[in-house]
């Protein structure tokens, strides 16, 4: 007897954790690699509510010239000391060339002492370091602009970085409302409540209102320090952001007008709704036509004259009597 065996096959995704290990990725290497486009993503189609790697994602990837030590590199985050030593510059200018925002983080991190702890891509780095136009913010004097704005308190790698996130979370957006919801998490409650003005389209973005990267437990102090980088500070920044909120809300709205209440005294619209009326309008009319349709009210007005008529009629008083007469 010869028995057969039976394979399953294969699932077209898989999760974040199990494509990490066959791209042998730690899994922060592998989250910042799907930040920066590096590997493509797609939504989870369980409900889920999280992202999904196809297998033959997978297989593009490892299937590269170099893999994995060229992946690995195009995702490799330094902070500030060695990325000082990538571009052969004391720390002292690389943090101040990362104030003017010459140099773009990629990541921050918070500290035990809750301090903020930029990361850069290394690979950027080196290619900031190899072009010859920066030869000069390398090495000599920094020039006098570049040194009046930062006696003046400059510092842009928290707006860098909400830039660079920015771009993350529209990329990952599937559908206006999303993209809407992806420009408010970068201003304020009452930016917000001033672009857009109607309480239950306000309500509805808020769902989609991406939180700031995880750093505590919610109400902590790094949690507040989160949301504070999160959320932009610059009037120019304030600004574009909110021409981009009510241009992208325009668009979600004629995309697909967020839900309200129904108005008061009418019942909100249910699926079945309108197959019931549809059942109802014919017994109506039926019963319109229905010789027995005009009797039925008089009924209860026959029964109260018959009631009275059985009754005894109280004796009337001699005044009354007199002003019958």
């Amino acid at each position: 007897m010869s028995g057969t065996t039976i394979t399953q096959p294969r699932p077209l995704t898989c999760a974040p954790s199990r494509a990490a290990r066959e791209l042998e990725l730690k899994r922060g290497e592998f989250d910042l690699a799907v930040h920066l486009g590096r590997i493509r993503t797609m939504p989870d189609e369980g409900g889920g509510g999280g992202r999904r790697i196809e297998h033959a994602e997978i297989d593009r990837l490892r299937a590269q010239d170099g893999f994995p030590e060229v992946l690995r590199d195009g995702v490799r985050a330094v902070g500030t000391t060695e990325g000082a030593k990538i571009m052969n510059v004391p720390a002292t200018r690389f943090t101040r060339l990362a104030r003017l925002g010459l140099v773009v983080p990629v990541k921050y991190y918070l500290n035990r002492y809750r301090a903020v702890v930029w990361l850069y891509l290394a690979q950027e780095l080196e290619e900031f370091a190899d072009d010859e136009k920066n030869s000069f913010l390398l090495t000599g004097r920094t020039p006098e602009v570049l040194r009046a704005q930062l006696t003046a308190g400059v510092d842009l790698r928290a707006r860098n970085w909400r830039g660079r996130h920015l771009g993350f979370l529209l990329r990952l957006a599937e559908e206006p409302w999303q993209r809407a919801g992806a420009v408010a998490a970068f201003l304020g409650p009452a930016h917000v409540a001033d672009v857009v003005r109607d309480p239950y389209e306000r309500s509805h973005l808020n769902r989609f209102r991406p939180a700031p990267p995880t750093h505590g437990a919610p109400g902590s102090p790094s949690a507040h320090l989160a949301q504070e980088i999160m959320t932009a500070s610059d009037q120019d920044e304030i600004g574009w952001l909110r021409n981009d909120l009510a241009r992208a809300v325009e668009e979600a709205r004629g995309h697909r007008p967020a839900p309200s209440p129904a108005p008061r005294g009418e019942a909100p619209a249910t699926p079945h709704s309108a197959p019931l009326a549809q059942h109802r309008a014919p017994a109506a009319a039926r019963s319109a036509s229905a010789p027995e349709a005009s009797v039925a009210p008089e009924q209860p007005r026959r029964l109260l004259g018959w009631l009275r008529r059985r009754s005894p009629r109280p004796p009337c008083s001699e005044a009354s009597a007199r002003a019958a007469v």
